[in-house]
């Protein structure tokens, strides 16, 4: 289970910068499944990966998070400029 949770993380962080906050959504689900797949991965104790597929997939969550709420704040802006 680790090596899915670092894949998921890995791709949240990636799919969250390439798609620059558009693809939110889904980079912030593929985190969460990554965190608990990590956390259900700590758990054995010979799985080596788990850590790191819990570590990328929080950050890739929270990085997913905030460039989703900051191009809804920018939208916003706009729309009350208009």
């Amino acid at each position: 289970m680790g090596i899915a949770s670092l894949v998921l993380g890995v791709l949240a962080i990636l799919l969250t910068m390439f798609t620059a906050g558009i693809m939110g959504w889904l980079s912030i689900l593929l985190g969460i499944t990554g965190i608990i797949l990590g956390i259900f991965g700590k758990k054995d104790a010979e799985d080596k990966y788990a850590q790191a597929g819990l570590i990328t997939s929080i950050v890739g969550t929270s990085i997913s998070v905030l460039i989703y709420i900051a191009c809804i704040g920018c939208i916003g802006l706009m729309s009350m400029a208009a």
